[in-house]
Order: C-alpha cells, then sequence, then structure tokens
C-alpha cells in the first residue's frame, strides 16, 4: 500500500511540473502587463525621481533589459530554487514569504475547517429534514451566506463583536505588550476565520444536501434500511460518508480561491499573513514576491488536488487510483 501511495505521488508530481512551468510563465508575463514597476515606486518614496537615478534603480534591479531575457533569468533563479530578492524590503522572497506563511496556513486551516464542520453538519440536517422548515430555513440562510461578500462580512463582525460587544480584538494576530500565547491568538483568529468561511460555508452546505438526496435514491442504502439498520447509522455511516466524496472534491479545487479570499480578509483586519504580504506588494510592484506568493499557490492547490484523489480511495473503497 506505501509503495503504490508513493508511486502515485511520484506520477502526480511529474505530471505537475507542466502544469507549474505555465503558472510561472503566465503570471510572469501578466504581470508585465500593469503599468509601474518597483524603480517607480522606490524613486518616488525617495523624492528622487530624475531619468539618471531611475535608469540607475532599473540597471540594479534587471528591469532594463527585455522581457524574454527577465524571464530567463527568472526561471534560471528558480531552477537554482531561489525566488529571487525584494526590491520593496530588500531581502530574499523565500524569507519575507516563510515570515508569513504560517499565519496564512494558520487562517486558511481554521477557515476550512470551521466551512466543513458547519457546512457538512448544516447540510445533513437541510437533508434530513427536507421539505421541512429547517430545511428551508439553512437554505434561506446558506443563500445568504454565500452572497455575502467576505470583505464586509468581516467589517460587520468588528463592528458586532468588537465595537459594540468587546468580545474579541478587532485585528492583528496578538494583543500589542502581551506575552504571546494559544488563547490570545485564538481570540484574534476568530473574526477573520469566521469572515472567511462564511462563503464556503454555504457551499458544503447545499452541496452536502444535494449529494446527500442522491445517495439516499441508491440501492445499498435501501438494502442497508431493509437490513433493519437504525436510521441515525444509515445516515452517518452509510449517506454522509459517500456524500463526502463530492465534498472534498470541492474543497480541494477551492483552496486556491481561499487563499485568494485571505488576501481582503487579511487587509480587513491587519492579519500579518501572505494576503497582507501581496497587497503591499501589489502597491509596491514588487513583482518577485507576488510571482514567489502565486507560484506558492499554485504548489497548494496541485498539493490539495493530490490530496484529495488519495482521500477519494480511503472514503469509498470502491475508486481505485491507476
Amino acid at each position: 500500500m506505501l509503495n503504490r501511495t508513493l508511486r502515485i505521488v511520484t506520477r502526480s508530481v511529474l505530471h505537475a511540473l507542466p502544469t507549474v512551468l505555465g503558472v510561472v510563465i503566465l503570471n510572469f508575463l501578466l504581470l508585465q502587463l500593469v503599468p509601474g514597476d518597483a524603480a517607480d515606486v522606490i524613486a518616488a518614496e525617495s523624492g528622487s525621481a530624475t531619468a539618471e537615478s531611475m535608469a540607475q534603480l532599473r540597471s540594479h534591479f534587471g528591469l532594463d533589459t527585455p522581457v524574454l531575457q527577465q524571464l530567463a533569468n527568472y526561471l534560471n533563479q528558480l531552477a537554482h530554487f531561489s525566488l529571487g530578492q525584494s526590491p520593496r524590503y530588500n531581502l530574499p522572497v523565500a524569507t519575507l514569504i516563510g515570515e508569513r506563511l504560517g499565519q496564512t496556513v494558520l487562517l486558511m486551516l481554521s477557515s476550512l475547517g470551521m466551512a466543513l464542520v458547519l457546512g457538512i453538519a448544516l447540510g445533513t440536517v437541510m437533508a434530513s429534514c427536507i421539505g421541512r422548515w429547517p430545511d428551508r430555513l439553512l437554505s434561506v440562510l446558506a443563500l445568504l451566506l454565500y452572497s455575502t461578500p467576505n470583505f464586509w462580512l468581516g467589517l460587520m463582525a468588528i463592528v458586532l463583536f468588537s465595537v459594540h460587544l468587546g468580545w474579541l480584538p478587532p485585528g492583528g494576530a496578538s494583543t500589542i505588550g502581551a506575552s504571546a500565547d494559544w488563547a490570545d491568538t485564538v481570540r484574534h483568529l476568530v473574526l477573520p476565520a469566521m469572515a472567511l468561511s462564511g462563503f464556503y460555508i454555504a457551499i458544503f452546505a447545499r452541496l452536502t444536501r444535494a449529494a446527500m438526496l442522491e445517495v439516499s435514491r441508491q440501492d445499498f442504502i435501501r438494502t442497508a434500511t431493509a437490513k433493519g439498520l437504525a436510521p441515525l447509522t444509515v445516515t452517518l455511516r452509510h449517506v454522509l460518508r459517500n456524500a463526502l466524496i463530492p465534498v472534498s472534491t470541492v474543497a480541494g479545487m477551492h483552496l486556491g480561491t481561499l487563499l485568494g479570499g485571505a488576501l481582503v480578509v487579511e487587509t480587513v483586519f491587519n492579519w500579518p499573513g501572505l494576503g497582507r504580504l501581496a497587497f503591499d506588494s501589489v502597491m509596491a510592484r514588487d513583482y518577485n514576491v507576488l510571482l514567489g506568493i502565486l507560484l506558492l499557490s499554485s504548489l497548494m492547490v496541485i498539493a490539495a488536488n493530490l490530496l484529495v484523489d488519495l482521500l477519494h480511495a480511503w472514503i469509498d473503497p470502491r475508486i481505485r487510483i491507476r
């Protein structure tokens, strides 16, 4: 089993390499279409935006060479496992990403876990009460969550829980001047995770409901019921377990959009993660940092899809990955 899993992982990694290369090239070329560069921002901030100083900055950062030459240089850096240097921070891009990665992963995993738990629970209740008032009420709630932008949900959460009730801090990852501990981190994490997970709670709830209704019509469910199994056992062990296959697939597909949503949420809550770093890099035209973050997000999506494939084989033994 272990050797088979290793073969699957190796084959998937080899198949993903052309995709990653295409993503890197496409992102690089698209960023070249954005007006301005790091030299413009740095010169404007320093107040010495002369033609000579601009030429020196572009020469120093390698921005005065043709685009294809810049692309070749960047690919050569990646081949040597280097993400380049940040003109804005004058630090290696890998160092900047490494400093922020943990906070973003914590926010994403917390939001995804919250969305999966609440979404699957709500979807199970909706499917069990099909056509009755709990199903209708939760369907309306899911529709509201689906149509509410996460930045607006975050702002309203700050107004309610921070300004009016004073239960939770309005932003940041820790209390200034206080010793860092898990309790303080969790208090700061609740609101951003709630704002980021709202959209996905609605998706997972509706998807779980639809998948459970589809599975409940299958012959093996009728057989399990005819054998005298308790309704709760049939729902949890047979209906819900098979309904988790499309839910896990969608969860893996939305990992990239989860990182994109984190950019907005981290900005609203001043959360010190990759989303905030990406926003600051856009404003500073720090394309090396942006390329590094986009490359990391692509690798995360590919890894999530691989984990989803392995999870499918574990959930449903009838599925075999060749």
